[in-house]
């Protein structure tokens, strides 16, 4: 598979993608959580805010920082109702803009294979939270072949044409987490796996949001329109509509946490 950086630059368009995916599967990730309120919480790859708006939401936060790469992104979250209290800046997984010890809570929402060096970035949400701090994330279940986008690039790759896909998929595996969050000297390690349903009003409407994404459209970009046309077929055929055209489907995440020592 064809790994290369992949950026996400549109809030708008990630919103339609991903967000609804973002939301589903954050509810049930606080729930297994249930993080105490009033908690100084750092979102590491916040995007355009799905999650931290849970945070918001959910949680009564004392603090909230979204960091992200993409201004963009960040323009986005920053017209939510979450920025009453939710702070957006740009900054890098890897290199916090933040002083040891400034947050209770670290989290990474469906970020972590997108960062170039996972163990780097889970050891900086380490350093950013106090003792005894948690250090959460949850990620698709990408290795497995379980992300949302999955029925689409299962297919690419059938066809012998390689996808798109983020540079560190390896880490999306619940071994790799649970390997990288013991390796960062976290206690109290704990993993679930989550698994939800989106559905599409129709195929049109299940293509069009999908090649939103910056992972799958530069691939379909790249294909002949005969290619294109058999690529919709076989989707169609894996997925097929119920009675009244809708098309519904399953995506699993993994989740784990734990808690940086006394």
């Amino acid at each position: 598979m064809a790994e290369q950086q992949i950026r996400f630059d549109d809030g708008a368009s990630y919103e339609q993608m991903m967000g609804i995916w973002s939301r589903s599967a954050g509810e049930i990730f606080l729930d297994w959580l249930a993080p105490p309120l009033g908690l100084r919480w750092i979102d590491i790859g916040c995007g355009n805010g799905a999650f931290t708006e849970l945070l918001v939401e959910r949680c009564s936060p004392a603090e909230v920082q979204g960091i992200d790469p993409s201004e963009e992104q960040l323009a986005f979250a920053r017209t939510r109702p979450a920025s009453r209290l939710a702070k957006f800046r740009q900054g890098d997984a890897m290199a916090l803009p933040f002083a040891d010890s400034s947050f209770d809570a670290a989290v990474m929402a469906l970020v972590l294979v997108f960062v170039p060096d996972p163990a780097k970035g889970v050891s900086e949400m380490v350093r950013a939270v106090v003792p005894g701090g948690a250090v959460v994330t949850y990620m698709w279940d990408m290795a497995g072949g379980r992300s949302p986008l999955d029925p689409i690039h299962s297919e690419i790759q059938a066809m012998g044409i390689v996808p798109t896909r983020p540079p560190r998929m390896d880490a999306s595996r619940m071994e790799a987490l649970r390997d990288l969050w013991i390796g960062a000297g976290l206690e109290d390690v704990q993993t679930r796996e989550i698994t939800v349903n989106r559905t599409f009003a129709n195929f049109d409407d299940f293509w069009t949001t999908n090649l939103k994404s910056p992972a799958l459209r530069p691939t379909v970009a790249t294909m002949t329109s005969g290619d294109v046309e058999m690529l919709i077929s076989r989707v169609r055929a894996r997925l097929p509509a119920d009675a009244d055209g809708r098309i519904t489907y399953s995506a699993r995440a993994h989740a784990i946490m734990g808690r940086r020592p006394k």
